[in-house]
């Protein structure tokens, strides 16, 4: 198999298409999706609809460029007759995606598909079928665009995945929250709480089954923890009378890091969820907050004033001696660390403009990949290579919006959302 420099699309006679994403896309690969064929009648509706999904998907990396359907020469008719590759490579189609989707006796859609490496004439691993209810129809769809993204780039993909968010209707003075739950791509929103409370940094539990958040509805910072689909959340008991925030699962579910504020100091502690034990892990004059795990459960980077502004540290899971890895002008803050464990996200606020970066864990090969008026919030896609983080416009009306970027900051892009949006967290592979 032969890769490419600077993330351009490679390929052989003897060995598969591949695309190296190190440094990010110059050149997409173009590829080709036929709509996929009906093999019934009841099955017309959906074939269409997942094949544009599977194509918006892909396209929407910025590692893909679709040809269109009008350039096609061949006509795929059949799942199991012989592809034309001749008429593919024609129009440079470099990758073919093809499938079929059909409803069985019981109601139930069936996709499958195949993904073919034109120039080499031959099949990209084999091809697979998924099953689902109607509604499920768009995750089905992200299914196959994340193995053909798979197969193409070597790497996980991301589509079937949702994202929880705090979405934000009314003048900015007087801004409603409540949070909401959709698809990576904005699609399928659904409201888990109503707007009777502010709700803040709402985040994702590594089984995507449950959602940490910060509410008002108390009067005061109280943190809760909700079972997606449920109606009533409850309050961690963290301690009476005090402000807690900023929470956020440890990589086994079992525990949740937070920041406690006594007074004019706020440390970061850690409570077993089964047996509400907490353990302080931060002792100093000074704010700390925003933890975030390292992959493996045995790190934890935050944000401290305790240099006189704020920077980013790192310290054990445990607690203890914590490590400065920030150094750049301006201030750091909201530090999320990779799933992939090699890079740490964070907001970065410098001569009057926000920005969203990342670095390495020692604090090296700092980068900043975006700049805006208020750019803040980042969190990781399950693969580790797109961040999504809130962008506001200045103003009085400025509204909230999300946003995603490859971290190569290339691939810029809004995610479409019903209302303003704020506090993305991705959540994980469905």
């Amino acid at each position: 198999m032969l890769t490419a420099p600077t993330g351009a699309l490679a390929q052989s006679s003897s060995g598969p298409l591949r695309i190296e994403i190190t440094e990010g896309v110059v050149e997409p690969l173009p590829y080709a999706v036929p709509t996929f064929v009906a093999e019934s009648a009841a099955a017309q509706q959906w074939a269409d609809q997942i094949s544009r999904v599977v194509a918006e998907d892909l396209t929407g990396t910025g590692l893909f460029r679709e040809i269109p359907r009008e350039a096609h020469i061949s006509q795929i008719t059949s799942f199991s007759s012989p592809v034309q590759f001749a008429d593919w490579k024609a129009i440079n189609a470099q990758a073919l995606i093809t499938g079929a989707v059909d409803v069985d006796g019981s109601g139930r859609v069936l996709v499958k598909f195949r993904v073919w490496d034109v120039f080499a004439g031959q099949e990209l691993g084999q091809g697979m079928q998924f099953a689902g209810t109607p509604e499920g129809w768009r995750r089905m769809a992200h299914k196959v665009a994340d193995q053909v993204y798979s197969r193409i780039t070597g790497e996980g993909g991301y589509f079937d995945s949702r994202v929880v968010f705090v979405s934000e209707t009314g003048p900015k003075d007087r801004r409603a929250k409540r949070l909401a739950i959709m698809d990576y791509d904005g699609a399928n929103v659904q409201y888990l709480t109503d707007s009777s409370a502010i709700v803040l940094a709402p985040r994702f539990s590594p089984g995507g089954d449950r959602v940490l958040y910060t509410s008002y509805f108390t009067g005061f910072p109280r943190i809760h923890v909700l079972n997606v689909g449920d109606v009533q959340s409850r309050i961690l008991d963290t301690a009476q009378g005090v402000m807690s925030f900023a929470p956020r699962f440890a990589p086994d579910g079992r525990t949740v890091v937070y920041s406690l504020n006594q007074g004019a100091n706020t440390d970061i502690y850690a409570m077993d969820i089964a047996t509400g034990q907490s353990t302080r892990l931060t002792n100093t004059p000074s704010i700390e907050t925003a933890p975030s795990f390292s992959p493996d459960g045995s790190q934890i980077v935050f944000e401290s004033d305790r240099s006189g502004v704020q920077q980013l540290y790192i310290m054990r899971a445990s607690g203890g001696e914590a490590t400065r890895i920030s150094f750049g002008q301006g201030r750091y803050g909201t530090p999320v660390w990779s799933p992939r464990g090699d890079l740490i996200a964070f907001t970065k606020q410098n001569a009057g403009r926000f920005h969203i970066g990342v670095m390495r864990t020692d604090g090296s090969e700092e980068r900043l990949l975006t700049a805006s008026f208020l750019d803040e919030g980042p969190t990781w896609a399950p693969n580790g290579r797109v961040i999504m983080f809130a962008r506001e416009t200045q103003g009085a009306q400025g509204a909230s919006a999300l946003y995603s970027v490859d971290i190569s900051g290339r691939n810029l892009r809004r995610v479409r959302t019903p209302e303003g949006a704020s506090d993305p967290s991705w959540g994980p592979l469905q």
